[in-house]
């Protein structure tokens, strides 16, 4: 995943620093990061359809039509494909809550940019749950993630400029705790848990931790 800065900045635009081969035209390298986009798109749709058992080199190659070993030359193995896909899915919703429109985006009111963004989240990794799922089965290694880090920096902006009284980086965790693809999952499939529900006790809990009325 794109990896922000040692003390990342929600509200700074991501820069991507493509390594690039001494003498590479730009349009073997604007070719190249196309081709990369298309098995991307290839390997979400299969994982809409069938699931994340269902994303292996073989059927990504088989459903691009190209060879087997051009999917391993993009990305090296299934884990790989498996990182590069979230990371595709999760560059979309940065750009949404970094950059996008308003109450998501910038132009609108820090508490409410913050009740924004849960029902967002929600909405955003039930889409792509299996794969989000499958991303998570390392439950230490998500929290090293650049976009975990992301998402608790952008909190803890957000928190601040609401005026939040308390640790803005704990705070952020808590409220991040609450979007867990796992717990989401539970509460949803197991307990019977409506996503309305869901999006409501997100909005009491940040108007509870701002101070709102």
């Amino acid at each position: 995943m794109a990896t922000p800065p040692s003390t990342p900045r929600a509200d700074a635009r991501r820069t991507s620093l493509p390594l690039t081969v001494v003498g590479e035209s730009p349009r073997l390298r604007a070719d190249a990061e196309r081709n990369r986009i298309r098995l991307l798109e290839v390997a979400a749709d299969l994982v809409a359809e069938g699931g994340a058992e269902c994303l292996t080199m073989d059927a990504v190659a088989a459903a691009a039509e190209v060879g087997k070993g051009t999917v391993f030359r993009r990305f090296g193995s299934r884990p790989g494909l498996l990182f590069a896909l979230v990371d595709h899915q999760e560059q979309l919703f940065q750009a949404a809550f970094i950059s996008g429109p308003p109450p998501l985006g910038p132009g609108a009111p820090a508490l409410e940019r913050l009740r924004a963004f849960g029902p967002a989240t929600l909405r955003h990794e039930r889409d792509h749950k299996d794969l989000y799922i499958a991303a998570h089965e390392d439950v230490f290694l998500r929290y090293e993630a650049p976009a975990y880090r992301l998402r608790t920096a952008h909190l803890a902006m957000l928190l601040r400029e609401a005026g939040t009284e308390g640790d803005f980086e704990l705070l952020a965790h808590t409220l991040l705790g609450y979007l867990e693809t796992p717990l989401v999952r539970h509460l949803l499939t197991d307990r019977g848990m409506s996503a309305e529900r869901l999006e409501a006790g997100w909005h009491a809990l940040v108007d509870r931790l701002v101070g709102a009325a």
